[in-house]
């Protein structure tokens, strides 16, 4: 899935010690651009956060697993952004174009980020 929207406001980072070692999330609050706007609390975690290095005041497309379990009787959903479309700088999946210097090459087993998200992170919660 994915949607269209301005960051309006970026939560303070979270870090915090699981079984499979250290964890990082970073919270976004997107305003969609619709006739009528919606405001979307979605994450990004680990690497990613510096990777697509989303800024407040920006407008992107984000590529989302929409993923709720349940816990202690009660339901908890997540929105989280596996990758990032800039439209106005050719920028995908955070990774920037070829005109950008600002990081290395990307390299990995995905071909494009058309093709299947990568697995959920769902073994630990995080409260």
């Amino acid at each position: 899935m994915e949607f269209k929207g301005k960051v309006i406001n970026i939560l303070p980072e979270e870090k915090g010690q699981g079984k499979n070692g250290e964890w990082r999330k970073q919270s976004y609050i997107f305003e969609t651009q619709e006739q009528y706007p919606k405001k979307i609390c979605a994450e990004v975690w680990g690497d990613k956060i510096d990777g697509f290095n989303i800024k407040e005041g920006e407008e992107l497309t984000a590529k989302i697993n929409i993923d709720s379990r349940e816990y202690n009787g009660k339901w908890y959903t997540n929105v989280k952004v596996w990758a990032v479309d800039r439209a106005s700088d050719g920028n995908v999946g955070g990774v920037p174009n070829a005109q950008s210097d600002n990081f290395p090459p990307a390299t990995g087993g995905m071909t494009s980020p058309q093709d299947a998200p990568p697995p959920s992170e769902d073994d630990e919660l995080p409260f």
